[in-house]
């Protein structure tokens, strides 16, 4: 019998690993505990003791006092630190003191909701006294949404069914709305980007129906580390905030190690595959007992490690045992595999960032990440999830060849000692904000002079008259059209309406098994790709793309597929501008037109080409915020036309990962384009915009930074150790081209402090 490692033995063998390139150790330390303030019910003191809470953690006991004064606050500590408390205690204490009292709590998954429900009403079961606290989702009946709405006095729910079931029918929820003293909105650092900007209007629509039944809640939100939570929690909600950061939890041993996958290619400085290497490292921990999670940046990926991972366990009851998880399932599967962890059922799982999120898991031991996730907060999210009850955890981040990867495995200081990137939104991009003046007119009429949470609205109120959507009558403004707005606003995606992925395998039991937005779709599922779920491969027989229906059928191939986009970009105005010696910089609005070219047959392991095919589909146009770098004809004479080309690509691919070091979004949020010849300025220009219609703020933020950008890029390529370009610098294609982008980065002379 084969005599099972300790991860005390796997830590030793790591140690003795030549790949490994840094080893960060977090020591435990102990917890920071007051008594109970004198203001607690009794009756709930009670109900925690028996919990075994028997005193408060520091930032707890300050987030009670907080809000007992009726200040809005955001709590900011790590995972696994007791942030609950921070919200359940002083919401429990006012509804046993007045049980009209009504609290709202925003998640932003059914899955942490349903998560957070089962831990209230535990703690609800020790007090004995009847408190009506749900979740209301698209899951819930609608027997059980009718009591909710009446006798709910904690109602647990999502951005999205705030925004398109509760708000546009408030009607129905006046015992809510008049007597609602708390909103909660938990894992504050979600809210960015496309998703956090929308949110913010929702919740400007929901202080104005509070406004109108009475009512002024407090605000109570949390959040894993960011840099600037103060003001961002005061961005989303409209609110002077108090920030509470000092943390009293206790911590577990966690070893942080930095590993980077040996080079197979000395000339060209290409490593193994941080896949195969995760697959390795997975299959170590998991053959000898300890509960792991993978993280992977995409599905794509997600579905190619678990058909690895599987592929080690033959017998079908092994294979269960280590599943994937991530968006596109459908709810039932994601709820089986989080009682499956929890229960201890599920040994392993290979997840994308949707279990970054504070969903109880069980008791993992081993995190294992496949690449940077993208921001410094995320990579501390995916740690966190690992070492939430046992004595000691490790947490192995893998290197991809990557400029990013390979900037962030060899500045181990820059990780460990930097704060955490900036969560930025734009709740007054014009075409969001006109959405939700829409959704608002619907729920209550728009009086003249009336502001949407200090925004004038009159100009945006007389064009939605104009196209008939809104009537004006007497000092008021109507809605007067038979649609229901929030149904046509979706709050996550540029796409409005998802592609239903829709197995036929079977021919008497078709169904559908996932779905997917408009834009990912042109690459994962045009006609030929192999669309991958639960490690099993499907192959896409048809996109009906009028329709918004994908028809796969299940095959057995031993490759995957990846496909090409094409991008033509058209500046439309210029808002900002500098000039420098050789480089302008400029901000404004564009133009941008994206069109699925090719796609290639990759083979599994090998990641051999083993054959390609054409994409038809249309095009698709959005109309965006981009900043951009013009390049002036000197340098072009200095270098010649063919390595200015080279150069420019070859800069463009560093930016494109440079771009993540200093601005928290998601890795599809922003996207670089360089232009041989910019339409505009006839320069050699390189491109970075919002991917989302009218911009959300993160194109700006790079235009204040171009120096420090350009800054990092030459640090990125200089430390490369390759001689001519790589994967790891100047990307795939740009053999060749690493001495001439490093004498043009040099060349601009750019003033300012590198990165460390």
């Amino acid at each position: 019998m084969k005599v099972r490692k300790s991860l005390a033995d796997i830590l030793a063998m790591l140690k003795a690993d030549p790949n490994v390139q840094h080893w960060h150790t977090i020591p435990g330390r102990a917890a920071r505990t007051v008594p109970f303030p004198e203001g607690v019910d009794p009756r709930l003191v009670q109900a925690l003791k028996k919990r075994g809470i028997t005193a408060l953690y520091t930032h707890q006991a300050d987030a009670y006092a907080t809000a007992s004064r009726g200040r809005d606050f955001v709590a900011v500590t790590p995972t696994a630190s007791g942030k609950t408390l921070c919200y359940n205690l002083p919401v429990l204490d006012a509804i046993l003191k007045n049980p009209s009292t009504r609290a709202l709590y925003l998640f932003p998954t059914k899955a942490l909701a349903q998560d957070q429900k089962s831990e209230l009403n535990e703690l609800i079961d020790e007090l004995g006294v009847t408190i009506h606290g749900d979740t209301y989702d698209g899951d819930t009946p609608a027997t059980i949404r009718q009591k909710i709405r009446k006798a709910g006095q904690i109602v647990m729910t999502n951005p999205d069914m705030l925004h398109s079931s509760i708000l546009p029918h408030h009607t129905k929820w006046v015992s809510l709305f008049e007597n609602l003293q708390f909103v909660v909105i938990d894992e504050l650092h979600t809210y960015r980007g496309v998703f956090g900007s929308h949110v913010a209007n929702v919740i400007r629509r929901l202080k104005r129906i509070c406004a109108y039944y009475g009512s002024r809640p407090v605000f109570i939100a949390t959040s894993a580390t960011i840099a600037n939570p103060k003001e961002h929690a005061e961005r989303l909600t409209g609110r002077p905030m108090v920030l509470i950061d000092n943390n009293g939890a206790p911590q577990v041993t966690k070893h942080f190690i930095f590993y980077n996958p040996p080079v197979v290619h000395q000339a060209l400085n290409i490593r193994r595959s941080a896949s195969l290497v995760v697959k390795e490292l997975a299959k170590l921990f998991l053959e000898n007992g300890i509960r792991t999670i993978v993280f992977a940046r995409s599905r794509l990926r997600v579905e190619i490690l678990l058909n690895y991972l599987q592929t080690l366990n033959t017998a079908r009851t092994e294979r269960a045992t280590i599943r994937a998880y991530r968006g596109g399932y459908l709810p039932s599967e994601r709820r089986e595999i989080e009682r499956g962890l929890r229960k201890g059922k599920i040994h392993g799982v290979v997840s994308t960032n949707a279990l970054e999120l504070g969903v109880d898991i069980g008791q993992l031991q081993a995190c294992i990440m496949t690449g940077y996730p993208g921001s410094i907060s995320s990579a501390w999210q995916q740690a966190g999830r690992a070492g939430r009850r046992e004595d000691e955890a490790v947490i192995l981040l893998v290197a991809t060849s990557s400029p990013l990867d390979q900037y962030i495995i060899q500045h181990p200081d820059y990780f460990f000692e930097r704060n955490p990137e900036e969560a930025r939104i734009n709740p007054d991009n014009l075409i969001i904000l006109v959405d939700h003046i829409r959704c608002a007119a619907y729920e209550l009429p728009f009086k003249k002079g009336e502001t949407f949470d200090g925004i004038d609205v009159e100009d945006i109120c007389t064009y939605l008259a104009d196209q008939d959507v809104l009537h004006f009558q007497g000092d008021k403004w109507f809605w007067m059209t038979d649609a229901f707005p929030a149904a046509n606003v979706s709050l996550r995606s540029a796409a409005q309406d998802n592609v239903v992925i829709i197995d036929q395998t079977h021919p008497g039991a078709v169904k559908v098994i996932g779905e997917m937005d408009r834009f990912s779709a042109m690459t994962l599922l045009h006609e030929e790709a192999i669309y991958m779920h639960q490690g099993e491969q499907y192959q896409v027989e048809k996109l009906d793309w009028e329709e918004k229906k994908a028809f796969v059928r299940q095959v057995d191939v031993n490759y995957y597929t990846d496909a090409n986009l094409a991008v033509q970009l058209e500046v439309l105005e210029v808002d900002k501008e500098k000039h420098g010696p050789l480089f302008e910089t400029a901000y404004g609005d564009v133009a941008v037109r994206a069109k699925a070219t090719i796609f290639k047959k990759i083979r599994f392991e090998t990641h051999d080409n083993v054959g390609w095919g054409t994409i038809h589909l249309p095009e698709e146009e959005i109309h965006t915020t981009s900043a951009w770098m013009g390049f002036d004809g000197e340098l072009e004479e200095r270098f010649g036309k063919p390595a200015a080309e080279q150069a420019l690509v070859g800069l463009a691919h560093l930016l494109r990962h440079a771009a993540p070091l200093f601005v928290m979004c998601d890795p599809q949020d922003i996207e670089v384009v360089p232009m041989i010849k910019a339409p505009h300025n006839g320069k050699p220009t390189i491109f970075l915009y919002d991917q989302y219609p009218g911009g959300i703020g993160l194109s700006e933020k790079l235009y204040e930074m171009t120096d420090v950008l350009l800054n990092a890029a030459r640090e990125m390529v200089e430390r490369c150790p390759c001689e001519t370009g790589c994967p790891s610098c100047v990307g795939a294609d740009g053999e060749g081209a690493k001495p001439v982008v490093l004498k043009w980065l040099k060349a601009l002379h750019v003033e300012g402090s590198h990165v460390s």
